[in-house]
């Protein structure tokens, strides 16, 4: 029996209808591939560990998202990734079942995903810019810290590189109303969760 968490479950069953043969399908598959994996919740979206990370899934309004975390690294002789700087949208925006490769297709890049961290294959690390640039905070982010002390004490607690990775995911929101709900995330996530379970691994 696949050893599941009842997070993604939930994930799943907040889903838009639409959504949730595709989640389910591909949940399916990712414990067919490799049986040992590890489900957990990284923001906000279930994704899927196997000696580090493995994968991710995600559904939003209108479609849903998949991605391999090491898809550069993926041999592709069928050609089905469409995005491979992108870890999260590895496979195009996807809005039904059909729109995913075939089964045989996609069971062969879970399994050569997990051949990559099986052998400790890492991506090659992006070049850092020596100087470091001030992080900007947008102001909801810092009304909302206002309002939540333990929150901030968190997030000041983080690295250079974390807090950066928080902001951009804030403010690479497409509409005001992403941006507040994912500002909303990230206070319940810091007030709420262990440090260990926020960092990016």
């Amino acid at each position: 029996m696949p050893v599941t968490d009842s997070r993604v479950d939930a994930y799943i069953e907040k889903s838009a209808d639409f959504a949730r043969p595709v989640l389910e399908h591909l949940r399916k598959l990712i414990h067919k591939a490799c049986p040992e994996v590890q489900e957990t919740i990284k923001w906000g979206m279930p994704a899927f560990e196997h000696k580090g990370p493995l994968c991710s899934m995600a559904a939003f309004k209108g479609h849903c998202a998949f991605g391999f975390w090491k898809t550069a690294l993926l041999p592709d002789p069928e050609g089905v990734l469409t995005h491979r700087s992108d870890s999260v949208g590895s496979l195009g925006r996807i809005e039904k079942t059909a729109d995913l490769p075939s089964d045989k297709a996609l069971l062969a890049l879970l399994k050569a995903a997990k051949k990559l961290n099986d052998e400790g294959i890492k991506l090659q690390p992006k070049k850092k810019n020596s100087v470091r640039r001030e992080l900007v905070m947008p102001d909801p982010l810092k009304e909302a810290f206002k309002k939540n002390k333990k929150a901030l004490q968190t997030f000041e607690s983080f690295s250079y590189s974390h807090k950066k990775e928080y902001l951009a995911w804030i403010t690479e929101a497409k509409t005001e109303a992403t941006q507040n709900k994912r500002i909303a995330t990230t206070i319940e996530w810091m007030t709420t969760e262990k440090k260990e379970q926020l960092e990016l691994q």
